[in-house]
């Protein structure tokens, strides 16, 4: 039986962990504009809902970080600070871009996991498994947000990108360090 690399997986849960983590910062970000500067409800109660499946995949890899002695990435604080900014931010802007936020971070956590999911062997089934429905919640996530609004038409098609790009540096820094 084939087994995953043992780096490769370390990687995986160290950067998942970060990912899911940033997620929820981000959304703490829009519900702390939606509380005070933008008043949305609706939406509110959508990034609520949201929130509480990036708190359940956090907590599964913040016990496998902890159960594999895995040291989580050294920009955990960084990624915790532009997450909220990120959110913030783009709550700020309206709710096209707050969902465009999500959309753009779903698509590249779909790759992202798509990968994942390939590489894991029959060993890491349990973890293979879990990321299969987590990436499952996660384009569910997008489709919300573009049933809310979000676009890349115009100037939003910028903010795709950017939020895009960052999201890949981030994950490849914290794959490593």
């Amino acid at each position: 039986m084939k087994k995953t690399d043992k780096n490769k997986l370390k990687e995986f849960i160290r950067v998942d962990h970060a990912g899911e983590r940033g997620a929820i910062k981000i959304y703490e970000g829009q519900l702390l504009a939606l509380n005070t500067f933008v008043k949305d409800d609706n939406l509110k109660k959508k990034i609520e809902e949201m929130k509480i499946h990036e708190k359940e995949h956090c907590d599964y890899f913040e016990n496998e970080i902890k159960k594999r002695n895995i040291k989580p990435t050294k920009f955990l604080h960084l990624w915790d600070m532009l997450g909220v900014g990120l959110g913030f931010g783009s709550a700020i802007l309206g709710k096209k871009a707050a969902m465009l936020c999500t959309a753009s971070v779903e698509e590249v956590i779909d790759k992202h996991y798509s990968d994942q999911i390939k590489e894991l062997k029959n060993d890491e089934k349990k973890l293979k498994d879990k990321i299969i429905k987590f990436r499952e919640d996660e384009l569910h996530h997008k489709d919300i947000a573009y049933q809310e609004g979000a676009t890349k038409e115009g100037v939003y098609l910028i903010l795709d990108k950017i939020i895009k790009t960052g999201s890949r540096i981030a994950i490849n820094i914290s794959e490593k360090i």
